[in-house]
């Protein structure tokens, strides 16, 4: 069933873009990065949106939950209180207060840290929550007016953070955010809007102390060796479909627990009917990321002699020896990677997909893959490679679901129902796709995932029939298309 809401919707964005500073004195440096943080491919702004639903109307019992304006020790604008949570926020993560650049000479990025502060937008829509479901299910147009993209490139850098807040009319609010990648990944993310609302709740300082300590994933130059990528680009598979700016599709697809335990059911019957019986069992990203893969390889229709890729995107943080500090909130992941080629992704038994996807985990999971791969990009940047997009034939998956996104963050109102990446920089990427937790809202999708995908528009009604089949293993309706 699709879903998009093209509600119309009337946003008043206040006309000054104010720079919100730290609210102490913080210590003016320059920052480098690790060799993760310089990859080329990671030179983007992730911007995504928390939804929170108003809590000051009746509660079960009729009365009102709480006090809200006294709550906040009478700031009932949550603009106002989440400005104030920036504010003190950036007293911890001072550095992205700064300016972002990348070095003329040698290409590496570095962070000026200046206290100049971070972009903070005001908006006002002349609707409420409701009527746009909460954001579940919003089209794309109309979540793009959630965050706003700071033109803030200058000679002295741009901004790596920047916020809208946007009021309804029914006392609920969003908080867009945009953040660059370079700088931190999803836990990092979700590590600082966690900080905010413990110091917007009234705490002295964060619970997880921020750690920048780059040098530590930085590649000893003496160990490196020539770029070796894990699968040849002339041999990738082609497809027929022409990949523009203006033909590319976003979807999201969520697909419930009864769909997913029926997959996995499936697998492990068909892994004892191929090769007898298995040792374990297949997890949800084993079973769900072959059949999105294959699904995808269908939609594209590739040809089946060239070669596919999937690269798991997983996190090292507990990998290492000794592990990185629980504060520390850079890019911190490496590639895990499948290689097949199209005969065997589309007519093989999808267990042995999921089967080799364990295997690599398990590979992947050693130091000695771990520094081979942050080697691997150090000479990535140093050629500037770029991962090659045009034709469908690689996956690159990441999982937000365990970053704890849609966990209560609290900034005094409770009420986070829902959180969405929005497509404005991070999905012109047709290789890029991401796993997300169920929307709060809807019980029925409690241990479910939403897949986030972006095709060719040719290639997504066939996509939409291969997500369609999936749903009929666990007799659910069809999945919902958001």
């Amino acid at each position: 069933m699709e879903t998009h809401h093209h509600a119309p919707l009337l946003l008043e964005r206040k006309d000054i873009v104010v720079l919100v500073k730290p609210a102490k004195p913080t210590p003016s440096k320059i920052l480098s990065f690790s060799t993760i943080d310089n990859d080329p491919n990671l030179k983007f702004v992730c911007h995504s949106v928390y939804v929170y639903k108003t809590n000051s109307g009746s509660s079960d019992n009729g009365s009102a939950d709480h006090d809200i304006a006294s709550k906040l020790n009478g700031k009932a604008d949550p603009a106002c209180v989440i400005k104030d949570a920036i504010s003190k926020v950036l007293v911890h993560y001072y550095p992205l207060a700064g300016k972002l650049k990348r070095d003329s000479r040698d290409g590496k990025l570095y962070l000026n840290c200046n206290g100049e502060g971070v972009p903070f937008l005001e908006a006002t829509a002349n609707c409420k929550l409701s009527s746009l479901k909460y954001l579940d299910g919003i089209d794309v147009e109309t979540a793009k007016e959630f965050v706003f993209d700071f033109p803030s490139k200058t000679d002295s850098g741009s901004h790596p953070l920047m916020f809208q807040v946007t009021k309804f009319s029914c006392g609920g609010f969003t908080i867009g955010m945009g953040l660059s990648h370079s700088v931190c990944d999803g836990f990092g993310a979700s590590q600082l809007f966690r900080a905010m609302a413990e110091l917007a709740s009234g705490k002295s300082e964060p619970s997880v102390k921020p750690v920048w300590e780059r040098e530590r994933l930085v590649v000893n130059k003496s160990t490196q060796g020539p770029l070796q990528s894990p699968v040849d680009k002339n041999s990738l598979a082609t497809s027929p479909y022409l990949i523009t700016n203006d033909n590319i599709l976003h979807e999201c697809f969520s697909v419930k627990a009864g769909a997913i335990k029926r997959l996995k059911m499936s697998l492990m019957k068909e892994c004892g009917d191929h090769e007898g019986q298995m040792k374990g069992s297949f997890t949800t990203i084993e079973v769900l990321a072959a059949y999105i893969w294959r699904s995808r390889f269908r939609a594209f229709k590739l040809n089946p002699d060239g070669n596919t890729l999937l690269c798991l995107a997983m996190g090292i943080r507990h990998l290492l020896n000794p592990p990185l500090p629980s504060g520390y909130y850079g890019n911190a992941f490496v590639g895990s990677n499948v290689v097949m080629t199209g005969k065997e992704l589309d007519e093989g038994p999808l267990s042995r997909v999921s089967k080799l996807i364990k295997q690599s985990k398990k590979h992947s999971s050693t130091a000695n893959y771990i520094w081979s791969q942050i080697n691997i990009l150090d000479k990535v940047r140093e050629l500037d490679f770029k991962i090659d997009s045009d034709n469908g034939a690689s996956m690159v998956l990441t999982d937000w679901r365990r970053l704890g996104l849609l966990e209560e963050v609290d900034f005094g109102w409770k009420g986070l129902v829902n959180m969405i990446p929005v497509p404005l920089k991070m999905f012109g990427f047709v290789y890029l796709c991401i796993f997300l937790p169920p929307c709060n809202l809807d019980p029925s999708s409690k241990g479910g995932v939403r897949v986030l995908v972006s095709l060719p528009r040719a290639a997504m009604a066939k996509f939409k029939e291969e997500m369609h089949a999936l749903s009929q293993l666990g007799g659910d309706e069809p999945p919902i298309l958001i």
